[in-house]
């Protein structure tokens, strides 16, 4: 049935699952706002977000392509669309070169240094699956994907990227490490069983200090962040919130339970739009 292969096709890139999409957006609109002093050029706003969907998008089928055989094993993944055989990877790989040429002709409307800038990006975005089968730390390779959208706000804005481009860019490759941490810990067991690596093995008994630190280390960050720019004291303000946000946190995964671990995870949402209202105010006011 048609309606049962669409269907299948938005499983795949994760449509009814949004949390990645807008984990992904908040940093990107962090950097754009940021690199115009909050006064963006609509064109580019409308660049970056609908490039935020595709490139997601386009990730999650790369993800799944090269976990097919381990999300076999694990009970969360098992009925992911490829691995239960309802897509194949040559379909999946159709749709993956759709939205990729799709996120080019966005791409081409920027600056040549954006558009150099959006290839190191695609390089990031098809290497990250494979970073669990060498390293612990595959969760710093997802902080690098998706904070690459700041270095490029900065590029397309204003055809170079100042220092406090990458000062936000290096503050915010620190949140994915701590919701991606955070959303490992809930695979946790299946992936030591069949060899998967990640923060949430590396940390092990002591997650919940380590996850802590990481988050004061992200606010302290967006302290200097906030300095180098010299937003308003409602930028200051948003950070507590999120602050608050970060001990909520702490107490679901203090619980020990696969689902207040998860629920930590979602959490972020919160958190990076937070962050963007105070941003926007810190430099309005």
């Amino acid at each position: 049935m048609l309606t049962t292969k669409i269907s299948n096709y938005l499983d795949l890139i994760r449509i009814k699952k949004p949390i990645g999409i807008l984990l992904l957006l908040w940093p990107t609109l962090w950097g754009i706002w940021l690199a115009s002093d909050g006064h963006p050029q609509l064109h580019i706003v409308l660049i970056f977000v609908s490039g935020v969907f595709l490139m997601r998008s386009a990730g999650c089928i790369v993800n799944d392509i090269a976990d097919r055989n381990f999300d076999k094993l694990v009970e969360r993944t098992r009925e992911r669309p490829i691995t239960s055989g309802k897509i194949s990877v040559t379909q999946a790989s159709i749709l993956l070169a759709i939205l990729l040429g799709m996120a080019l002709s966005l791409v081409l409307f920027l600056n040549p240094f954006t558009i150099l800038l959006s290839f190191a990006g695609l390089i990031f975005a098809c290497t990250y699956p494979w970073l669990k089968r060498v390293t612990h730390l595959p969760q710093l390779g997802l902080g690098i994907c998706f904070s690459w959208g700041i270095p490029m706000a900065f590029a397309a804005q204003n055809n170079f990227i100042s220092t406090g481009g990458w000062l936000v860019f290096l503050a915010a490759i620190i949140w994915p490490v701590i919701y991606d941490t955070q959303y490992a810990l809930v695979d946790r067991n299946d992936d030591e069983t069949i060899g998967v690596k990640s923060t949430a093995i590396l940390f092990g008994k002591y997650n919940h200090v380590l996850i802590s630190l990481l988050q004061m280390v992200f606010l302290l960050s967006l302290i200097a962040v906030g300095k180098h720019f010299q937003l308003a004291s409602s930028f200051y303000i948003s950070l507590i919130l999120a602050g608050i946000l970060f001990i909520y946190q702490f107490w679901l995964l203090h619980t020990g339970m696969r689902k207040n671990y998860f629920k930590a995870f979602l959490n972020n949402n919160w958190v990076g739009m937070i962050i963007f209202i105070g941003i926007i105010l810190g430099l309005y006011q």
